[in-house]
This record gives structure tokens, sequence and C-alpha cells, in this order.
């Protein structure tokens, strides 16, 4: 199974230069402040992305219709599009787990308190295979610049590394992020397609999944 990984593409997802795969994974921020005819823009683009068998996407903070109108948001979703939201999906024998929550952030979309965010954390199924978040693990592509602090969430990390144990975990949220890095049998990808100037400057991500093992095609 390949499949294509994205992130954080703010509404400027037709810039993308899209790798053929099997499926296309989204890990949310995909328009620029959550607007109805930015969802309904997107998801116009992404249903029609036919060389992908399977569509995944989760939100992020930027999707703020989908936690203030959550119903309004999930009817514009195309009946050919998996949206996960603290859910999951079972595809070819893999599976996937997708959640939208993170940090506190401008007080937009599914923000939490670290407390609050282990809640999500823990209802995450152990035997989730890829594990869908918009917000990173404490201490991987995590880092903001500006800042000079990471941004992750250590009760994600320690859930991942401790319990759950995915073969592969994608993420996206902090733009200057973007990393692939392994963790024991976890291959951790921030797949953000944009910089820390919010210009697309980063390619998506291929994967490969053959025999439970993740090969990193192109990062």
């Amino acid at each position: 199974m390949k499949i294509c990984i994205i992130s954080d593409t703010h509404n400027m997802h037709k810039q993308l230069v899209l790798p053929d795969a099997d499926m296309i994974i989204h890990c949310g921020d995909f328009t620029s402040m959550g607007y109805e005819h930015e969802i309904k823009s997107f998801f116009k683009w992404f249903s029609k992305l036919d060389q992908y068998k399977d569509k995944i996407i989760i939100a992020g903070n930027h999707e703020i219709l989908f936690e203030d109108m959550s119903l309004l948001a999930k009817s514009f979703v195309p009946i050919n599009v998996h949206y996960l939201e603290d859910s999951g999906i079972e595809i070819d024998g893999y599976y996937f787990y997708g959640t939208p929550v993170q940090n506190p952030f401008n007080d937009w979309a599914f923000n939490r308190p670290e407390h609050k965010l282990q809640e999500h954390w823990l209802a995450i199924p152990t035997e989730t295979d890829i594990l869908i978040t918009h917000n990173p693990p404490y201490m991987i592509g995590d880092y903001i610049d500006y800042k000079g602090e990471h941004a992750g969430s250590p009760s994600l990390y320690f859930e991942i590394v401790e319990r759950i144990k995915p073969m592969l975990h994608v993420f996206g949220h902090i733009h200057e992020g973007r990393v692939t890095k392994v963790i024991e049998d976890t291959t951790f990808i921030n797949a953000t397609n944009v910089s820390g100037h919010h210009q697309i400057t980063y390619n998506p991500v291929l994967v490969e999944i053959e025999n439970g093992k993740v090969n990193v095609i192109s990062d």
C-alpha cells in the first residue's frame, strides 16, 4: 500500500504536485479559517483525486466550522472521503485512527489543555496501525522557531511510544517542524506542506507499507 501524506495546505492545495499512490491522507488545516466556501472548495478538489482509491482527512485548528457547527461542516464531506474525528476505519487490513485536537492556539478549533488532550489520546485504540493527528508529539517536529519552544503533547508521545506503538504516525500543525523520524517500530512524519512563511514549500510525503513495515519513498 502506497500512501501520499499532506498537511497544512491552507487553501493552497492546487499548488501541490501529487504522486500516484493507493491512498491520500490530509492531516488537517486545509483552510485558512474554516469558512464554508473554503471547505466546499477544498472538498470539490479533494473528492476528484481519482488516482487514490481511498481519501482520509482530519480537521485542524483552522477548521473552526467543524467544531462550532459540526453537523453543517460534516455535511460538506463527500461520500468518497473518510473524515475522521476521534474515530477510526479499517482499510485493507490496516486500522486508521484520526483526531484533530491540539494544544491551545489563538482560541481556535479543537484546542485542549494538556490534561484534556490526554483524554483523547487514551481513547485511541491500541490496535491502531496508522495514527493521524493534527498535533505533534512532544519533541518530534514540534519546535516553533519564533517562540523558541516545543509545542507538542507529552502525553501523546507517551501513549504512542509506550502503549499504541503504531507503525506510522502522521501529523502537521507546526510549519517549522517538517520531519521524518523513526523511534523503535514507529515512523513519525510531520507532513506540513507549508513553511513558517505560510508558503507551499514541501512536496507531499510518499510512503509504502508492505508486510507491516513502513518504507519512506520520498519526504
